[in-house]
């Protein structure tokens, strides 16, 4: 496993439930996963002696986030299996890459430009303001963005990114965001988990409803889609799109060469979540069965909530005002501190029925001091 977060954690709990032992490469020493696996290989993603002792113990390799340079997939694909590989991943890491990836095979994103230079800003399409300008690589959580509402703003937004390589994203009126979450295996078979529904705060998932409250027809298209962009790139593992609607219409924002944060409520919820797929595709095993058991609402936990009583110091959550919901499922990803904006774990409440599910969720998510402000 190359990565060391929560969701290399949750791999490495998946491979060891079905009997497989783990490596993670990871430079972080309090890596979540890196505590969890038979062997933590210390170093960084580039260090030669280290893949070379990953390439001689392991049947198999994958990665858990996307920044994990593709050279290093390149170079350990040439002596073991690597799912996802090289060429999805460098795709993935790159908006410019991405977008122009989709929009060329003809799905559906929103309106944007590669900006490359200042020029490029003033060359844009005024109708793409107001705008978000995203730098191209290693943005995430909503880090790496800004909304800018003209040629001026996205000039200075554009020097404070540093000149990096950005897109400008005409800003949508959005009706809802919703995501796919689907595994895809060596022989092309997919098996999509349901559309979920997700909402953000500051650019960073906030709550996760499954199923998403759409139409069937509308869930189905996204479920084509996703599954159309997986058997476009050739690709083998789990992958996440994550989807805008706008105007009843539905548009790719981006994708996940990995499990994704909205495919958490899959561990409670699914017959197969989404890391024993990865599990199973890396090992060449059958896919599960990907259907959902339970209705769910999937919170995060951030690090914002240790400090909601001292702003200076950390201070554990009370997790008993969360067990008291029968129904709840806690999750911690053992992280060595928080701090705000760090996702720290998450609950999933689980039941038969939409809207109990719904309110229960944010009762408990009120009770533990998540306030929507």
């Amino acid at each position: 496993m190359l990565g060391g977060g929560q969701l290399g954690r949750f791999f490495v709990l998946a491979a060891h439930e079905m009997g497989y032992k783990v490596v993670v490469l990871d430079p972080d020493r309090n890596s979540p996963a890196g505590k969890a696996a038979d062997e933590h290989l210390c170093a960084a993603y580039d260090d030669m002696q280290a893949l070379e002792r990953l390439a001689q113990t392991c049947a198999a390799v994958t990665t858990e986030f996307e920044n994990v340079p593709a050279d290093t997939l390149d170079h350990l694909s040439k002596f073991i299996p690597t799912r996802p590989n090289a060429a999805c991943v460098s795709i993935a890491q790159n908006r410019i890459a991405e977008k122009t990836f989709l929009s060329d095979r003809g799905f559906s994103v929103g309106p944007f430009a590669a900006i490359r230079s200042a020029a490029d800003i003033e060359a844009a399409d005024p109708s793409l303001f107001p705008a978000v300008l995203k730098v191209a690589r290693f943005g995430y959580d909503g880090k790496g963005q800004a909304r800018v509402a003209n040629v001026a703003e996205a000039k200075a937004a554009f020097e404070s990114f540093k000149r990096e390589a950005c897109v400008l994203e005409k800003m949508l009126t959005l009706d809802i965001e919703v995501s796919v979450v689907l595994a895809r295996d060596a022989a092309g078979r997919i098996a999509p988990f349901p559309v979920a529904e997700n909402s953000h705060r500051n650019g960073i998932l906030d709550v996760t409803i499954a199923p998403a409250r759409i139409s069937g027809a509308l869930a189905a298209e996204a479920t084509e889609m996703a599954s159309g962009i997986a058997a476009e790139l050739g690709y083998v593992g789990v992958l996440g799109v994550e989807f805008f609607i706008s105007g009843g219409r539905l548009m790719v924002n981006e994708m996940a060469p990995r499990p994704h944060n909205s495919g958490h409520y899959t561990i409670d919820a699914c017959v197969t979540d989404q890391f024993e797929q990865q599990v199973r595709i890396l090992c060449g095993l059958p896919l599960g069965d990907a259907r959902q058991h339970s209705r769910a609402v999937m919170v995060n936990l951030l690090g914002d909530l240790w400090y909601s009583q001292d702003a200076h110091h950390a201070h554990e959550p009370d997790w008993s005002r969360l067990f008291r919901h029968p129904g709840l499922k806690l999750h911690l990803y053992q992280k060595h501190h928080a701090r705000p904006g760090r996702k720290m774990g998450h609950f999933t409440v689980l039941g038969e029925s939409g809207d109990p599910v719904i309110d229960t969720a944010m009762d408990a998510r009120l009770a533990i001091g998540i306030r929507d402000d």
